[in-house]
């Protein structure tokens, strides 16, 4: 049997990597981050069962990680192809981690002496992380990555601290990038999303005022794992707040920026509503929404749980403008009641944005290198999406995951799925 390449180790990659693993079909995994996971592993919860995400995704990760028949290659690129379906010549950068793999324990001793702080990419960058980093603490493979951006020794050739206290002789700053030539009969891409930022939505104040928060910054404070363990608090003083109002389609369905639905975002905002109120049960929560698309099994039910449970009050309508009190820091919403025609205020300690799924900023490039074509959004484009939902248009290029166009978890794994088993033919 010939081999796969997968491009992209988030929960779409990961399940058609094993997919394809106990089938008996050898997988490179290919993960530009120096962890597999992906978003998924940034949440906190699922919806509609508001399960732990990482509980779910922690020992896929790791079984895929020990396959016998997937290969790992974290914190690497693809940047060329050549060949046809059944015979692709690829090759992939594998960038220099400054540790040795066979020697790091993962003991974090590093990162906790390390001087060098950075904004923290993984946390939304709401708090800082060290040159030397895990990007989150069931990181796969738990292997310490020195930045080269910013280590004083890389950069500089001062500090080296890190070498000097690593008992188990890990760091090497000599390491080198290094090129790999892999031979495949298929290829799946699942490079995943990007994410809207509404900087430009100055109504909202996003970006100037401090308790305006986009969807994925607060999956990562309502997190045990992020910067605040969990705890909501309202910036400068740190108290917690009392109301929250999540604001739908902030970018998106809006010809001047995003002019599709991401289709997730109400029912992420119902699932981020309950969790507020299940670590706080005096905590209520307001959902502004244009039209609440709750298209799937159970999600119905789901949304008037919500309402019903945990005190989530659902207002059909746009906000015209957040402004801030000097004083207190609370956020004035203003909108038109619907029902009275009259423009009325809603003051909150918190606001969350739904914005909307983007393509990875990726994709383009690895549109170019593979050969494929994307859609006037950007996303991959497929030959049908009704009759050939996981073809690309290049023969041999499979797709699956957000990349393809905005879903869920549900369907990214159903159509990685899928994807592996046409991958599966090509490798006979």
């Amino acid at each position: 049997m010939k081999d796969v390449l997968i491009i992209g180790g988030g929960v779409a990659g990961i399940q058609a990597a094993l997919d394809l693993a106990d089938r008996g079909t050898h997988v490179y995994l290919v993960e530009k981050e120096p962890s597999i996971g992906g978003r998924m592993a940034l949440l906190d919860k699922t919806m509609s069962t508001n399960d732990c995400s990482i509980c779910i995704l922690a020992p896929k990760m790791n079984e895929c990680f020990s396959h016998p028949n997937i290969d790992v290659l974290e914190y690497s690129e693809v940047i060329g192809l050549e060949g046809k379906a059944g015979d692709f010549k690829v090759k992939v950068k594998k960038k220099a981690k400054y540790v040795d793999a066979t020697k790091c324990t993962g003991c974090g001793i590093c990162m906790e002496k390390c001087p060098t702080e950075v904004p923290n990419e993984y946390n939304s960058y709401l708090d800082k992380r060290k040159a030397i980093f895990l990007p989150f603490p069931q990181a796969v493979p738990r292997k310490a990555t020195i930045d080269d951006r910013y280590c004083l020794k890389l950069t500089k050739n001062r500090c080296g601290l890190c070498e000097k206290i690593c008992k188990a002789g890990a760091i090497d700053y000599n390491q080198k990038d290094q090129i790999i030539e892999l031979n495949v009969a298929a290829i799946i891409v699942a490079v995943g999303l990007s994410l809207y930022e509404p900087r430009d939505l100055y109504e909202y104040g996003y970006g100037r005022y401090d308790n305006v928060h986009t969807w994925m910054e607060y999956e990562r404070l309502i997190n045990a794992a992020g910067p605040t363990h969990g705890h909501l608090k309202c910036s400068p003083d740190g108290r917690r707040p009392k109301k929250i109002a999540f604001i739908q389609c902030v970018g998106s369905r809006d010809v001047k920026r995003c002019p599709w639905c991401s289709s997730v975002c109400c029912m992420v905002s119902i699932k981020s509503a309950m969790l507020a109120n299940e670590h706080y049960n005096d905590l209520e929560s307001y959902i502004f929404y244009s039209d609440l698309r709750v298209f799937s099994k159970r999600f119905y039910e789901y949304s008037k749980r919500g309402e019903r449970d945990y005190k989530i009050t659902y207002i059909h309508a746009r906000p015209g403008e957040i402004k801030e009190d000097k004083r207190t820091k609370n956020l004035i919403i203003y909108y038109e009641d619907e029902k009275e025609g009259k423009v009325k205020e809603l003051e909150v300690e918190m606001v969350i944005l739904a914005t909307p799924i983007m393509p990875a900023k990726d994709t383009k490039r690895i549109a170019d290198v593979l050969g494929i074509e994307t859609d006037e959004h950007g996303f991959i484009k497929t030959v049908d999406f009704l009759k050939y939902p996981v073809e690309t248009t290049k023969p041999g290029i499979f797709v699956a995951g957000c990349c393809e166009r905005p879903k869920d978890i549900t369907e990214s794994v159903i159509q990685a799925s899928a994807a592996a088993a046409k991958a599966a033919e090509l490798a006979g």
